[in-house]
């Protein structure tokens, strides 16, 4: 029931990132067209490309929750890192294209806009943004959703660029007032410059932080300490010479392959006991993180876990 609901609200955060993404889109494509902002247009090809973005995750949060079957035998969680890994790689793209498109305005003398009327949809893109950012991080602590996460990164990103376009139009609007009309359509292009440059950090994070999921890399040594900490405790009562474990990340799922490396003297009546070992140790490490999936083996020859 725990999970099921977990479930419901991943799909209630993703459907309101999807509808939010909508809106935004027809709002910022009609400011464009009022205001003929370059800036303002980019901001809705983002806010156009969250939204079809939205419809993949909210298509994918179904699919991970699949158990495995005949074609996916270890389930459907390596395409919540793979889809991550396309939604980083397209933001890139959009971000690089508005730089080179700018650099070849501001080449050009630059872009005219209304920036009174642009002033507008700076506030409301910027407070819109910003909360839907806030409240899908909050939730995704909780979730424990990639998913979630990388949306919240995606508003961010937005809500980010659009306070750096109203602080633009509001420096521009000021120029065309204060005898520097000349230079206020320099203002349009080279806010997409700077944005686009400095947005490029966290889509290229996301992207390192997938493509290592997607290749099964290992998740960085503090993790992986703490996870063989806990396992540890877990396997206390057992009498063991070392384990050796094995740790990938694939959306969700953390999968865990143990060996236990028991002395020549550990022996046991049944397989049943070996059972007993491995629900006990499992239920214990499913308790402190409910993302972690195990297998265990007993061996006595080390060189088996190599």
């Amino acid at each position: 029931m725990a999970i099921e609901f977990h479930q419901q609200n991943e799909k209630r955060l993703l459907k309101l990132s999807l509808y939010m993404a909508g809106l935004f889109v027809f709002v910022a494509f009609g400011f464009a067209l009022t205001t003929q902002s370059g800036a303002i247009l980019f901001d809705g090809v983002y806010s156009l490309i969250a939204f079809f973005m939205a419809l993949l995750t909210l298509k994918v949060a179904n699919l991970v929750q699949l158990p495995d079957d005949d074609r996916f035998h270890f389930g459907y969680t390596a395409i919540e890192p793979t889809l991550n890994l396309f939604k980083s790689i397209i933001i890139i793209v959009t971000c690089l294209y508005a730089i080179v498109g700018s650099v070849s305005s501001l080449l050009a003398g630059g872009n005219a806009a209304k920036y009174d009327i642009a002033m507008i949809y700076g506030v409301f893109a910027t407070v819109g943004c910003f909360a839907v950012s806030i409240y899908m991080k909050h939730r995704s602590k909780s979730l424990r959703s990639d998913l979630v996460k990388v949306d919240a990164h995606t508003w961010l990103i937005d809500g980010v660029l659009s306070a750096s376009i109203l602080i633009g139009f509001i420096i521009a609007y000021g120029l065309e007032h204060y005898g520097y009309a000349a230079y206020a359509p320099y203002v349009d292009p080279l806010l997409l410059v700077v944005l686009g440059i400095a947005i490029l950090p966290i889509p290229c994070k996301i992207m390192v932080d997938s493509l290592k999921e997607v290749i099964g890399k290992a998740p960085p040594e503090a993790v992986t300490a703490v996870i063989e900490k806990k396992l540890k405790q877990s396997l206390s009562t057992v009498p063991y010479k070392h384990i050796e474990v094995r740790i990938s990340k694939s959306g969700r799922d953390i999968y865990l392959l143990v060996h236990i490396i028991v002395y020549e003297s550990f022996s046991v009546a049944t397989v049943r006991e070996l059972d007993n070992i491995r629900k006990e140790s499992e239920a214990a490490m499913r308790e402190w993180n409910p993302s972690i999936i195990m297998d265990i083996l007993f061996i006595c020859d080390a060189d088996l876990a190599d």
